[in-house]
């Protein structure tokens, strides 16, 4: 039986995760904290599970922990696992600053601890295509590539500029980053961004624009703002369009879906496609099984904060910003 341990409840992928894991054989949730009291015991009792007042004590007896608290605090939760030699899963952003983000990456090599990063979108059919029909050279020499990870303004801990770390930048930028690293063998190298508060009355950025250039040589461009409307009937998108010297593939992430119109509820998207949290739950129980080392790992997660930490650099200071 390979026990595992929930480490905060902030997150809404928090409750997919237990969802995966209580679909799965031999596999026990041994528990839930969360620095929030109510936010534990309604999570508890929605999911089934239960709730843990001794957060030590849960780490210790689980096999690996999966953190799904607010941005700011994945340090805090990381460093506990790591100290007790208990492999992780965390949710993406690593962390809000890249001080924390080293510090995590470090813990966990230093007590020989897998660091898996929540990139769910690595796991899709389509992008693994992709990447077999680039490497194939059916693309010719890739010249540019356009994005986007539109989505609803989450609300909540999100626009808290203390807990999350920023707004849809920080939100949105990271899956992109992460699923072009792969896809193209590189690193991002430079970042020109713009963003606003532009829809809602809140204290992070709600829209943004940034344009890279990668180590490969190609630009790109990233549209990563909540700007899909709460009428809007799917959450949101993470598209790709490469274009390359012999043919331009596009990517539509999350499409594999049925459009339903009813009388009484409307219209509504019913997804058929890859679960990708289910996919991603399912690499970490076999990373705790066998040791092995997970397909997203740490250094993944601190390069794409990397890239954002330069994007709100960027803006700050009005120019084309060098990551680092």
């Amino acid at each position: 039986m390979t026990k595992i341990g929930i480490l905060g409840i902030a997150h809404m992928h928090g409750y997919s995760y237990a969802r995966a894991l209580k679909g799965m054989n031999d596999v026990e949730i041994t528990g839930l904290y969360d620095d929030d009291g109510y936010r534990m015991n309604k999570a508890c009792r929605d999911l089934g599970i239960k709730s843990c007042e001794d957060l030590e004590e849960l780490v210790a007896g689980s096999d690996g922990v999966i953190v799904t608290s607010e941005n700011s605090t994945h340090r805090k939760f990381v460093e506990i696992a790591a100290r007790k030699g208990k492999h992780v899963l965390c949710e993406k952003p690593i962390a809000t600053t890249l001080e924390d983000a080293n510090a995590m990456v470090e813990i966990c090599k230093e007590n020989n601890v897998k660091l898996q990063m929540a990139f769910p979108v690595r796991y899709s059919a389509s992008v693994r295509k992709a990447k077999e029909i680039i490497r194939a050279g059916f693309l010719g020499d890739v010249i540019n590539l356009v994005g986007t990870n539109h989505g609803r303004m989450p609300g909540g801990w999100f626009t808290d500029p203390e807990l999350s770390g920023g707004g849809a930048v920080m939100d949105h930028t990271v899956h992109v980053v992460d699923t072009v690293r792969w896809l193209l063998d590189c690193e991002f190298t430079t970042v020109y961004a713009t963003f606003g508060t532009l829809i809602y009355d809140i204290q992070v950025e709600d829209c943004g624009l940034e344009m890279f250039k990668l180590s490969t040589g190609q630009y790109m461009t990233l549209d990563c703002s909540w700007s899909r409307p709460r009428a809007h009937p799917y959450w949101g998108d993470v598209t790709l369009r490469i274009v390359g010297t012999k043919g331009t593939l596009f990517l539509d992430i999350f499409n594999s879906k049925i459009e339903v119109y009813s009388n009484e509820s409307g219209s509504s998207w019913e997804n058929y496609g890859d679960n990708l949290d289910q996919l991603l739950i399912e690499e970490f129980v076999e990373v705790l099984r066998s040791g092995r080392s997970p397909f997203t790992i740490g250094e993944d997660g601190l390069q794409a904060l990397k890239v954002v930490c330069s994007a709100y650099r960027s803006f700050e200071e009005g120019t084309e910003t060098k990551i680092v």
